[in-house]
């Protein structure tokens, strides 16, 4: 306990400020959560969500994972897709990478690292698709934030390929997929122009029937 007791004390530090400027913030927050936004990011401790874009608790659902990846067999991230997309009724899905990435940094290595070079496979195909336009670019951290930003436009093509993001436009529901990158050594977020708000740039062969009723 002793190892972690600090975080309590900022804990009580935080509630208390936040009571001192709104004593009805945690009483609202209580009610219910009712957020715009799903925010897909990286793990990396350097990015918190909330923060980057000023918003409080109950405004923002997030979901993270190493190189902020969508894995189409990742049950993890499809039952936060879910439950934000048809339940929570989120507006916008918003795939955020960041430069410096270790996750990528990672992918571009041959070592063998364990379990999580399986988890980064999907990296490395994307540098694989890439790999004449990558290998120009000289400066091998240029070349790294170059394949962050090609793996914020692959996640954000694998979220319209999903069924449950499909459906959601089939039914008319308002709902727009966006990829950005987090500068960490300038605090800033930069939008990539990938915004998907229906099927129709979707390739043909991943796109799918609406869903009938059951009989």
């Amino acid at each position: 306990m002793a190892d972690i007791a600090p975080l309590f004390d900022s804990n009580r530090a935080w509630a208390m400020s936040k009571l001192r400027v709104d004593p009805g913030f945690f009483g609202r927050l209580a009610e219910q959560q009712m957020p715009a936004y799903l925010w897909i990011g990286c793990a990396d401790s350097r990015v918190p969500a909330n923060e980057i874009v000023g918003l409080d608790p109950g405004e923002l659902f997030v979901h993270r994972n190493v190189a902020n990846l969508v894995h189409p067999a990742d049950m993890n991230c499809l039952a936060v897709l879910q439950y934000a997309i048809e339940f929570l009724k989120v507006k916008h899905v918003i795939v955020t990478g960041h430069y410096g990435c270790g996750g990528v940094r990672a992918a571009m290595q041959p070592e063998q690292l364990g379990l999580i070079d399986h988890w980064l496979q999907p990296i490395r195909d994307v540098y694989a698709k890439n790999e004449a336009e990558l290998k120009d670019v000289v400066d091998e951290y240029k070349r790294q934030n170059l394949l962050c930003e090609m793996n914020v436009r692959e996640q954000v093509a694998n979220l319209s390929k999903t069924t449950i993001v499909q459906n959601a436009w089939h039914r008319g529901q308002e709902l727009s997929l966006h990829g950005l990158v987090y500068g960490i050594s300038n605090g800033l977020i930069r939008d990539l122009g990938v915004t998907i708000s229906g099927v129709d740039p979707v390739d043909p062969i991943f796109r799918t029937e609406p869903k009938q009723p059951a009989p």
